[in-house]
């Protein structure tokens, strides 16, 4: 087991009785919970039935931590719901590119797992092949804006990142995390009344 592994356990069941933590967009979707975790057969039979191999720090995190749930956004979506896409070819230079449902024989291409329910069309996904595997990206399936590559090195620093982030009561825009300070008076504790 990745040694993230506890840490990430410990963070996540403290995230909800953090007074002064972040919001998350979507919290209320998943309250901080999250899916049961999934068998190493069953995550092999989805790897089999479409002819992938997950990057080991997604594997870890189904298989040690859980299945769905608890996630920026409106958390991770179950893996037999995730779906492949492929990136669109770029337009015109420098110009936004959107993703695609993979179909059928699309593996000479990049795919990505669409991996965190968003808002609309926009999609959070963990790229399967190509230079960027293990990397989540963020963007919009039509094209509109990003895709974004998260700095992040693999999908348990990335969910670190957003643990965080949380914890620290920091504004976070991809992550669409919003610090107590713009959600509450600047002198609330001030405010309150003694006891």
């Amino acid at each position: 087991m990745d040694p993230r592994i506890p840490r990430l356990r410990r963070k996540l069941a403290a995230i909800p009785f953090q007074p002064l933590r972040s919001h998350s967009f979507g919290e209320e979707q998943h309250q901080f919970g999250l899916g049961p975790k999934l068998t190493a057969a069953r995550v092999a039979a989805f790897e089999a039935e479409r002819d992938i191999v997950l990057p080991e720090a997604y594997r870890q995190f189904l298989t040690n931590i859980g299945g769905s749930g608890a996630a920026p956004f409106y958390g991770l979506v179950p893996l037999e719901r995730c779906s492949l896409l492929v990136m669109n070819p770029r337009e015109e230079a420098g110009t936004p590119r959107g993703f695609s449902r993979a179909g059928a024989g699309a593996h000479e291409g990049d795919l990505f797992l669409h991996i965190v329910e968003m808002d609309c069309t926009d999609v959070c996904v963990l790229a399967v092949t190509g230079p960027l595997i293990g990397r989540v990206l963020i963007g919009n399936g039509d094209g509109y804006w990003g895709p974004n590559v998260s700095s992040a090195t693999d999908f348990l620093d990335w969910y670190e990142r957003w643990l965080n982030h949380m914890s620290a009561g920091r504004d976070n825009r991809a992550l669409e995390l919003t610090s107590p300070r713009l959600r509450a008076h600047p002198n609330r504790h001030r405010m309150a009344p003694k006891i």
